[in-house]
């Protein structure tokens, strides 16, 4: 078939495979195999630009540890930290953790100076640097207010670059005690209650919301580069998939995949490199990760219709799907039938159609059974009074079609083809009939089953439009390649 997606998805950008994972019985398709990205991130835009103009003189961390209480005895666990509790509570409720909005209110400001450099101090020494730069990183600020606080962000921001570069050059090997102090600084600064769309404080419908502009995160310069520092701790060489493993947990995945709803576009396309980076490294997460993304799926279909990050998602599946072994899982059917398929019922499925479409194709390809069950699905799902949302239908099947096998396409012919005439004898055949026209029917099937289909729009269609089932007869024969 025509691969009409393959170049739309960055993440198939490489030929090598994940060896099969016997708790999951797939492969998985990584682009780029573990190298760093440039120093644009995902999302675009340069590290080095300054947020702010206010710069801290270097300074040693004793001042910084002994301004907040307990900090030498480090942090708890990154799990027990209670996420969205009011800014007014936190430093009641946080008492063993560095503070972040204590800074932030200006309750430490006068102790938040810049760590030496890396390359300033031995080589014995950058271990416990680095432990002290990532809790320093764990501060938080209020970046609604641009005039605030610009001494601090800056020397945060310059901190994290340094973090980033850090890990890169890959001269520190990441052993547990680093990985604690890691995952507390990324649940800090990533985890947190995203505001509510603005399609949802108006009130206005999924249709207008598609219109509307995103909103983007003031916080960003700060996010990108915690992201792009989370990447590359999962893609480190340095880094120990099976001791990283306790940290990057079930618990973990789930509030990344949480994120997923952010209506910033770049935060999505680095959550969404991410979880696929961790999808190929962490092997024993590959089933909890899919369940995961299922359960999305169902809340989103059957709830609210409502989630920002669908596309995403597709996207990471659609590599996903590509590398199931064979024979496929009878889970991974129930996945298509259950949830995929059913993706086509939300109103808003033009946001994520083409990432969908892709998805399904990919699943006949692997299994050219399944083609009669996908489109007796679209055909369930067939929009009724949505033309522009029939028109995607259309553009599917013809997808669809152009995988499918003889044997396969006589089981679904009938309801088919009358779906077919449905469209001819609809008030909007003009619109659907540049996609109709393109619908292959190609020389595997042979004459007499495709005479017999034309004896069944005859039969649906009626005598209502003659011209139409005139004009529908002779773009099928001129479609077969005996002629």
């Amino acid at each position: 078939m025509k691969k009409r997606w393959r170049n739309f998805f960055p993440l198939k950008t490489s030929s090598s495979r994940i060896d099969n994972d016997s708790a999951s019985g797939d492969a998985s398709v990584l682009g780029g195999g573990g190298a760093p990205r440039s120093s644009t991130g995902a999302g675009g835009g340069n590290f080095n630009s300054a947020s702010s103009n206010g710069r801290g003189a270097p300074a040693s961390a004793a001042a910084i540890q002994s301004a907040v209480p307990g900090y030498n005895s480090g942090p708890p666990s990154w799990q027990s930290f209670p996420p969205n509790i009011p800014p007014g509570a936190q430093t009641t409720a946080l008492k063993n953790w560095p503070a972040p909005n204590a800074l932030a209110n200006g309750q430490a400001l006068s102790y938040f100076e810049n760590l030496p450099s890396f390359k300033d101090v031995p080589s014995s020494d950058r271990h416990s640097l680095f432990i002290k730069k990532l809790r320093l990183c764990s501060y938080t600020f209020d970046f609604t207010d641009p005039t605030k606080n610009t001494k601090e962000k800056e020397i945060k921001r310059q901190t994290l670059l340094e973090l980033v570069d850090y890990v890169t050059s890959g001269t520190g090997k990441i052993n547990e005690a680093v990985f604690e102090d890691i995952t507390k600084m990324l649940a800090s600064n990533l985890f947190r209650a995203l505001p509510p769309s603005s399609h949802e404080s108006s009130g206005s419908d999924n249709v207008e919301a598609e219109e509307e502009e995103p909103t983007m995160d003031p916080a960003w310069p700060h996010l990108q580069l915690v992201y792009e520092f989370l990447l590359r701790c999962v893609v480190s060489s340095e880094t120990d998939a099976k001791l990283a493993k306790r940290y990057i947990d079930h618990s973990f995945v789930l509030r990344l995949l949480e994120l997923f709803d952010s209506e910033d576009p770049r935060e999505r396309d680095y959550l969404k490199t991410i979880l696929h980076r961790i999808y190929g490294k962490f092997m024993v997460h590959r089933p909890f990760i899919r369940k995961a993304i299922n359960n999305i799926f169902y809340r989103f279909i059957y709830e609210t219709e409502k989630h920002n990050g669908i596309a995403e998602l597709l996207e990471i599946l659609g590599s996903i799907i590509n590398g199931f072994a064979l024979p496929l899982k009878e889970e991974h059917k129930l996945f298509l039938v259950r949830a995929l398929i059913p993706l086509h019922k939300p109103k808003c499925v033009s946001v994520y159609h083409q990432q969908l479409s892709y998805c399904i194709t990919q699943f006949i390809e692997k299994d050219c059974k399944l083609a009669d069950t996908v489109i007796r699905g679209l055909l369930k799902y067939w929009p009724v009074t949505n033309s522009q949302k029939e028109v995607l239908f259309l553009s599917e099947l013809e997808e669809v079609l152009e995988a499918t096998q003889a044997a396969e396409f006589q089981r679904c012919m009938v309801p088919l083809f009358r779906q077919i005439s449905r469209c001819i004898n609809s008030s909007h055949f003009q619109r659907f009939s540049g996609r109709i026209n393109k619908l292959n029917f190609d020389s595997k099937w042979s004459c007499s089953s495709l005479a017999r289909s034309l004896n069944l729009i005859l039969i649906a269609s009626g005598a209502a439009v003659p011209w139409q089932e005139a004009w529908f007869f002779w773009t099928i024969f001129c479609s077969w390649k005996y002629f």
